[in-house]
């Protein structure tokens, strides 16, 4: 049981490669997560890495409050395993349909609306 928490939190980093990806996210958050991997790979920290525990306790607090922060929004690029495969069930089944619309249609059309 203890595990779950830990592959929770895996997911919720996975999510965010395709939470930055998405458009409609908005740009403050974003940036939150940009800036916290430049403080990642940063150089200057708070507590520098040379403290063998402490160095690093930092980088953590970091991540653990941004992804507090945006896990609701993580939540919705959860990537879960797929319970039950529909793709080769359904594969070749749906037949294509040729169509054209011309303006006689669309004269048609307007004039049924009036």
């Amino acid at each position: 049981m203890r595990f779950i928490a830990f592959r929770v939190l895996a997911k919720r980093i996975r999510a965010l490669f395709y939470m930055l990806k998405d458009r409609r996210v908005k740009w403050y958050k974003k940036i939150l997560i940009l800036f916290g991997l430049i403080y990642l790979v940063s150089p200057v920290d708070l507590v520098p890495p040379v403290v063998p525990v402490l160095g690093f306790l930092d980088d953590i607090v970091l991540w653990s409050m941004i992804i507090y922060y945006l896990k609701d929004e993580l939540d919705n690029y959860w990537l879960g395993e797929k319970s039950v495969d529909y793709s080769s069930k359904f594969r070749d089944t749906v037949n294509p349909v040729n169509y054209t619309v011309s303006e006689d249609d669309e004269d048609e059309e307007k004039a049924n609306e009036q």
